[in-house]
């Protein structure tokens, strides 16, 4: 009934390196939901982004037809001013077609601006949000990574209690963690 000796104070042990396993796996898990997020915020914000490129297309398109629509009305308006000054006619009504190609522009101009106010909002379809929040992520990992490495270096050896769990300095896996 010899009981093994405690294993020098350099050597690691079984319990440590589990600890460490848990730990690096849950980095991983964490750093993979991390990513599928900024994943998933930046298809929103292209999605956002294209949804107004696509309505102020759309607006455009209105504001075109406004136009053309106010081209044809007062190229009908100048055909019947040509017919009001051919002798013997006393018809005016040519000044209704006029006034619709006036309103018709009115609107086409209001649509425009409506339509590029959109666009430039929509434009240009980047992820701006997330490319932010990755630069800012890679920072904090760098700067966590950096201060991780101080901390293992000046690290304290590892403490067991009176059940046989080990207690290992935590700074350094919460500041990987977070």
């Amino acid at each position: 009934m010899s009981a093994s000796p405690p294993p020098p104070p350099g050597e690691a042990r079984p319990e440590s390196s589990q600890n460490i396993a848990t730990a690096i796996a849950e980095v991983s898990e964490r750093a993979t939901l991390l990513v599928r997020e900024e994943i998933e915020l930046a298809k929103a914000e292209v999605s956002e982004k294209a949804s107004k490129l696509i309505r102020g297309a759309v607006v455009a398109a209105a504001a075109g037809i406004f136009v053309t629509m106010a081209l044809v009305f007062a190229l009908v308006g100048c055909a019947w001013l040509l017919y009001y000054y051919l002798p013997g006619n006393d018809f005016a009504y040519f000044w209704g077609f006029f006034a619709m190609a006036v309103i018709l522009l009115l609107l086409g101009a209001l649509a425009g601006v409506v339509a590029a106010r959109a666009v430039k909002k929509g434009t240009p379809p980047v992820p701006n949000m997330a490319i932010e929040e990755a630069r800012k992520i890679r920072e904090t990992v760098s700067s966590g990574s950096d201060s991780a490495a101080a901390a293992a270096a000046s690290a304290t050896p590892v403490s067991t209690d009176s059940v046989g769990a080990t207690d290992a300095p935590t700074g350094a896996a919460e500041e990987a963690g977070a």
